[in-house]
């Protein structure tokens, strides 16, 4: 017998009823929204924390703990900052993925991570509505999971992104735009594009972020997200000249994704390399109309 039956059934009901209250895109947009902001805590809550344990080593001699600089990371450090984001990322995308998505950045959008925001409502795959509000609250959630893990960790926040190895502001920020253009157009092919694979696209995401990262965390923090930089700024009240990197390289890199997405749509890609599982593309069936009507088509080269 479920004794938790009646005690679920107390909570959800009231709760049903007020949702059945909104209209249908409001509704959406709520669910959207909470599962965004828990989504997004939870992916930089993880990834804060192992960026935390990385960048903090014991002191053997001393019994102090001593804050690694970016200059001074050694591979296994940067190798174990990426795992995080990556591993990260790839989990908590799958698990909120039918909810809202998944995207936890705001340059990117819906059904992936705030440059992903952008991408995906320039995109068409979210409204513009979603899209902003999505951006908001991936903001919020990116300050709240950074206050968590100052408050929960000893020693002082040590996630904030910033510019390592020489790297200068032009670099930094066509480095930035680089790595998230990687990774938005990641997002657009494995979970915009409609296709059987699209329950496995969390762990290519995931899988993407963990290489630009593997590039980024040296040079630049690898940030690649507003959100990412943004919370751990505000929590440690501490913004930095190149902050404004972590917003004009993401969204920069965000929008190439869009154009070579829109541009590849536009030619008919999937003409090129056809799926039988997928069925005719539209360039196939408009063959297949034509030769209907009597007009015999010339092969596909």
């Amino acid at each position: 017998m479920n004794t938790d039956a009646p005690m679920t059934a107390a909570i959800d009901g009231p709760m049903r009823r007020l949702l059945r209250t909104l209209p249908p895109t409001t509704r959406g947009h709520t669910v959207a929204v909470i599962g965004e902001f828990v989504g997004t805590i939870s992916f930089l809550f993880f990834a804060f924390a192992g960026t935390q344990v990385a960048n903090i080593s014991s002191n053997t001699n001393t019994g102090t703990t001593v804050i690694t600089q970016v200059a001074q990371k050694n591979p296994s450090e940067l190798l174990y900052i990426s795992l995080s984001f990556g591993f990260s990322l790839a989990v908590n995308a799958w698990v909120f993925f039918r909810i809202s998505g998944g995207l936890f950045n705001p340059a990117v959008g819906d059904q992936c991570p705030e440059g992903v925001t952008v991408g995906m409502v320039l995109i068409g795959a979210i409204s513009l509505v979603r899209g902003i509000l999505l951006f908001i609250i991936q903001i919020v959630a990116g300050i709240v999971a950074a206050y968590i893990v100052q408050a929960l960790f000893h020693g002082k926040l040590a996630v904030s992104t910033t510019l390592g190895g020489g790297t200068t502001l032009a670099q930094g920020v066509i480095i930035e735009m680089i790595l998230t253009a990687q990774l938005v157009f990641t997002i657009f092919m494995l979970a915009a594009e409609k296709h059987e694979g699209n329950f496995v696209a969390p762990v290519g995401i995931g899988l993407s972020l963990f290489i630009a990262e593997l590039v980024g965390v040296f040079w630049t923090g690898g940030s690649l997200n507003p959100a990412r930089s943004f919370g751990p700024a505000v929590a440690v009240h501490t913004f930095h000249t190149t902050q404004w990197i972590y917003w004009v390289g993401p969204i920069c890199g965000s929008l190439f994704a869009v154009l070579l997405y829109k541009l590849i749509k536009s030619l008919e890609y999937e003409s090129a390399n056809p799926d039988p599982e997928l069925g005719p593309s539209a360039g196939e069936l408009g063959k297949l109309a034509a030769n209907r009507n009597g007009r015999v088509s010339s092969p596909v080269e």
